[in-house]
């Protein structure tokens, strides 16, 4: 095989909890995610020369080492250099669909399609949890890229524990293309505001990272209850985010006010997505809110989820 190509889709946090500290740095978290059809077009092929190159549709994107898919084929590089040796160079193409810098996994799904890619063209027979260890060490999201679904994960996101996943439930995602919120500007915004609620002792953020699994959402999820979930929709990082970018926080009430189910900011935004009871109400959803904001710097999306990661393409 000298390439391949692979659909790399986004996700969208369900439920995001910030629990208190970890001593690594990072946020103890309980989040539920879930995969969905918005998806990067990810190329990768052999190249005779001895080195990594990324290009990328989106100019936004940057190609160079700072890449997370360049990062994903650098890790291979180093941790297979005899692979790299046999096999040669990679050429990695991206053909952006998902917004950027959104808290939709962008970077991070591209990684992991690059990680499974990189399997299959130098044979190395890696399990998808091996592919998914490997992918912690690039970032949190990346994980759950490759197994995709819907799922809880804990720790700093790392930890997953598969759910019944979610066919078919319609989303409206919507982001300002220029627009950006820095996750670790939320994170740590989040911390100087509401450190003094958070879990102290081990034991406890344990116990508490474990009631997600029994939580009203995860019944919902377990049951199919398309309203329940709605219901019990959750992200902490909306406290810093909204009242810092009130547009997006007039995104979110834009869709809200057009008869949506639930909408929430995913991740630590500043997509917004909301929750429909068909496609067809995804659409209207769609066309109300782009004349409420026609605004063409708005990026707006239908997509609904899906049971899946990162996939070959057809």
């Amino acid at each position: 095989m000298q390439s391949c190509t692979l659909i790399a889709p986004a996700k969208i946090n369900l439920y995001l909890e910030i629990i208190g500290d970890r001593s690594d740095g990072y946020h103890e978290l309980a989040m539920i995610l879930q995969s969905i059809d918005l998806a990067d077009q990810i190329h990768i092929q052999k190249s005779s020369i001895d080195s990594i190159r990324v290009r990328c549709n989106d100019p936004q994107v940057p190609i160079d080492k700072s890449n997370l898919a360049y990062k994903a084929a650098a890790l291979m590089n180093a941790k297979y250099p005899e692979a790299f040796i046999k096999h040669g160079g990679l050429n990695i193409s991206i053909k952006k669909r998902i917004p950027v810098s959104a808290g939709l996994a962008g970077g991070s799904t591209d990684a992991a399609a690059v990680l499974l890619g990189i399997n299959l063209l130098w044979e190395l027979g890696l399990s998808k949890s091996e592919l998914e260890e490997l992918g912690a060490r690039l970032g949190s999201d990346i994980p759950f890229c490759i197994a995709g679904g819907t799922a809880i994960a804990t720790g700093r996101g790392e930890q997953l524990a598969p759910l019944p996943s979610l066919d078919n439930i319609h989303i409206v995602l919507a982001k300002y293309r220029s627009l950006e919120v820095s996750t670790p500007w939320a994170y740590k915004t989040y911390r100087q505001q509401f450190r003094s609620t958070y879990i102290q002792d081990r034991e406890s953020l344990a116990a508490r990272a474990e009631a997600v699994h029994s939580s009203n959402m995860v019944k919902g999820i377990l049951h199919k209850d398309t309203k329940e979930i709605v219901q019990q929709l959750h992200n902490d990082l909306e406290k810093v985010v909204l009242p810092e970018f009130p547009i997006v926080l007039e995104l979110r009430e834009t869709l809200t006010n057009a008869g949506v189910l639930g909408a929430m900011m995913s991740g630590s935004g500043p997509s917004v997505f909301a929750i429909c009871e068909s496609k067809q109400q995804a659409e209207e959803v769609k066309s109300h809110v782009r004349k409420k904001i026609p605004d063409q710097e708005l990026e707006l999306f239908v997509a609904q989820s899906i049971a899946h990661g990162i996939q070959l393409a057809p």
